[in-house]
């Protein structure tokens, strides 16, 4: 699985994020994401989510073939298969020279369903989860997943972040998410913005950069304090 690493250029041992992201991998958006991350002092490595299905490297067009590739592969792959994947990650990081072995982990669409269930993992402390698709209807992977299901095993702390203007995950939707959490008792925060799906992406026309500003401040507010 080709996984891309940043971290900062400064020696030292720092706390490590598995960055999870779209159907599309990792664009130039997710890797400005992971730089920025790395800017403020962590170890952030992005795995391809897709790479039994496309050859190491493939990078998905922001169009329809890619889009339409994209969700083919999602309901192709086997949840246990990312679940594998996310444990890899999270050893590779630990048994880094420059990690100091506390874990985090964040996502967007796709990748933030696949941040949730990182969370699953005991080892992560924080996961921040931007507009989590098919969390609600239980529709990642071959034949579905169980991650609302199992959400009560999550031990870390949640940021959820959603856009009221997302048509992939409507209102009925985020209120049965946000009434699992509590029903489970996790802990959490939960923010919804004016925005369409896929608003921290910077680049075309979604992309809201104020919210995006406001979502890192968060981001980086939950890491410091997990």
């Amino acid at each position: 699985m080709r996984t891309y690493v940043y971290r900062p250029k400064a020696a030292g041992r720092r706390p490590g994020v598995v960055l999870f992201s779209e159907i599309f991998q990792r664009t130039g958006p997710i890797g400005r994401m992971a730089a920025l991350l790395a800017g403020h002092g962590y170890v952030v490595a992005v795995p391809e989510i897709f790479h039994e299905l496309e050859p190491a490297g493939t990078v998905l067009g922001y169009d329809q073939a890619g889009a339409d590739a994209g969700n083919r592969h999602k309901v192709a792959k086997s949840v246990q298969a990312y679940d594998e994947d996310a444990r890899a990650v999270l050893d590779h990081l630990q048994a880094r020279d420059d990690c100091d072995g506390r874990l985090l982990t964040m996502g967007v669409c796709i990748g933030g369903h696949l941040a949730f269930r990182c969370a699953l993992d005991r080892r992560v402390r924080a996961a921040a989860c931007f507009y989590a698709t098919d969390l609600h209807k239980g529709s990642l992977g071959l034949g579905g997943d169980d991650s609302l299901a199992r959400a009560g095993e999550i031990e870390g702390e949640l940021l959820m972040v959603w856009g009221r203007q997302d048509p992939h995950v409507p209102d009925e939707g985020r209120a049965k998410i946000q009434a699992r959490l509590v029903e489970v008792e996790r802990r959490f925060t939960w923010h919804e913005f004016n925005a369409a799906h896929a608003f921290l992406r910077d680049e075309g026309p979604r992309y809201d950069p104020a919210l995006a500003l406001l979502s890192y401040r968060l981001i980086l507010e939950l890491f410091s304090r997990a």
